[in-house]
């Protein structure tokens, strides 16, 4: 009987397990020893029953905490040497720090790092200096570095942190898009009019509501735009006041502006029908890895709108499938949203583009075996 090799995929926080490995542990189950490893929470306990696979809870902080750092380090180095895994596939920043670190110190003999995007080229100070810090750390104890796409491997080069080979599975990205989820279907189509407003064009954002996320121009942007056409604007994700609020000015424009809906997180079927209830999508974040949203608002057919950013720009080529705008530009970002109003052939050009360009490049079951494939070269090089 051959024994299958362990490998453990870790995260920060089980959200990111439950979302970027759906289905994708169970599968990798039928090759390999599948352990999920992040901190304790209600979806790690989803992922193990969903998944089959074994599950892991180490306590992690998503923010820098000294003292609860090295407590998780510890901790982690303890379930290395219990677990003795193959190899370890870390996927968020925290969580890659310390699994490489005590990877290394372990031995575990393949240590495979997935950088989903970078936040010090956005940041400023000792605050940058000690995220670049850990960056290269976390880049010195692995074996294998992942980029999630060109842009990310071009700063993570420029940046100086690692003179480690770099490699960009496919196109870029980690999870890929579910084109049979993501479609308009006639029963979407009948169910997105309920949340349509007659001959008023629908602006979508979905993401966390956020200042990093252009929230501040994007507001600036649409309450000017409202004044000049009739135009509604859907904000689809959580407020995050206590980690990145917005402007006490945005705030004010989301309450006041009566052609602003501010809905909240939305799931499931709830989430597809407020694409299919949309004209364009705007996305005008600072930075970003590989945004998802992007991808599936293309998938489902939306022109959008993004900003000249990692991740985005290799989503979307200005003038096929979007715009490309500069980021923290809200004069420009007013100027895009004009024309997806006002020149109706050009955006539907686009979006006529959109879906197609989404499936080339960005379907999930490429992505996948794009990881697969390098699962079975790093660990083959290994035996």
């Amino acid at each position: 009987m051959v024994t299958k090799k362990k490998i453990i995929r870790a995260a920060t926080v089980p959200q990111s397990l439950d979302v970027f490995c759906k289905g994708m542990l169970k599968e990798l189950s039928e090759k390999y020893e599948v352990v999920a490893l992040s901190s304790p929470g209600e979806p790690l306990d989803r992922v193990r029953e969903r998944e089959g696979v074994r599950t892991i809870a180490v306590p992690m902080e998503r923010h820098i905490s000294l003292m609860k750092d090295l407590k998780a380090l510890l901790a982690m180095i303890k379930t290395l040497r219990k677990e003795r895994p193959y190899m370890i596939h870390s996927m968020t920043p925290k969580a890659g720090l310390l699994c490489m670190v005590a990877g290394k110190l372990t031995g575990v003999p393949v240590r495979l790092h997935t950088f989903p995007g970078l936040v010090w080229p956005t940041s400023t100070g000792l605050k940058r200096k000690i995220l670049m810090l850990t960056d290269r750390i976390t880049c010195g104890c692995a074996t294998h570095i992942i980029p999630e796409g060109e842009g990310v491997k071009h700063d993570l080069i420029a940046g100086k942190i690692t003179k480690k080979p770099l490699k960009v599975l496919g196109y870029g990205n980690v999870m890929g898009v579910d084109m049979n989820r993501f479609r308009i279907s006639d029963e979407l189509t009948a169910q997105s009019k309920k949340l349509r407003t007659p001959n008023v064009f629908t602006f979508l954002y979905v993401g966390r509501v956020v200042r990093e996320k252009g929230i501040n121009e994007l507001c600036q942007a649409f309450d000017k735009l409202s004044g000049m056409a009739p135009v509604r604007l859907l904000l689809v994700g959580p407020y995050e006041d206590s980690l990145d609020p917005i402007s006490e000015q945005s705030r004010e424009i989301i309450k006041n502006n009566p052609s602003i809906e501010s809905v909240g997180a939305k799931y499931g079927e709830d989430l597809l029908t407020y694409y299919a209830a949309s004209d364009c999508f705007v996305f005008p974040s600072y930075r970003e890895g590989f945004p998802n949203t992007v991808m599936e608002a293309g998938a489902m057919g939306l022109a959008c709108i993004v900003t000249d950013i990692n991740g985005s720009r290799e989503i979307i080529r200005d003038g096929e499938n979007g715009v490309i705008v500069p980021s923290k530009d809200a004069d420009a970002l007013f100027d895009a949203m004009l024309m997806m109003v006002r020149d109706k052939e050009k955006r539907e050009r686009m979006a006529g583009n959109a879906r197609e360009m989404i499936t080339d490049r960005f379907e999930q079951g490429f992505v996948r075996k794009c990881l697969y494939d390098y699962y079975d070269e790093i660990l083959r090089d290994k035996s």
